[in-house]
């Protein structure tokens, strides 16, 4: 009798930007999510959306040195789902360099991300983005779910 665990896929957590799409990702509706942790993360998780109703989700995801990862709505349906995580804060991040801001997710949608906690995290991942594309927008103490993203 097999054991089903061994079987059972990890949760989706997205997808490799593995090409360039045809046009660029609408930064004019852009937006800061912070999501639940998994155990025993106390500071949640957070996840950059570029473009409105229809837009992508972008994160730092999967281990310690691992490509970011990309969602469509759906995907980011099934991210919450199978992680069992749930939407904390939704906040809008004015973009000033859309196409600067789209350079700088494309440089790190390329290349692994090296995840160090609280110095190097999800949080500096969005704010690398945002802040290429002129904002000023950050968390002081990397820390999602304990400070606004503002």
């Amino acid at each position: 009798m097999a054991n089903d665990k061994a079987t059972k896929p990890p949760p989706y957590e997205g997808d490799e930007l593995n090409m360039c799409l045809a046009r660029a990702f609408d930064f004019n509706t852009t937006t800061a999510i912070v999501v639940s942790g998994t155990f025993p993360n106390p500071c949640g998780h957070m996840v950059l959306k570029v473009g409105d109703a229809d837009g992508h989700y972008f994160h730092t995801a999967g281990g310690a040195y691992s490509r970011p990862k990309f969602m469509r709505e759906l995907g980011f349906q099934r991210y919450l789902r199978e992680n069992k995580k749930r939407v904390l804060s939704r906040r809008p991040v004015p973009i000033t360099d859309p196409i600067a801001a789209q350079a700088k997710l494309d440089q790190l949608m390329a290349t692994p991300w090296r995840w160090l906690v609280l110095p190097n995290n999800c949080a500096s991942f969005v704010e690398e983005v945002v802040q290429a594309g002129g904002s000023n927008a950050g968390l002081y103490f990397n820390c999602p779910r304990a400070e606004a993203f503002k």
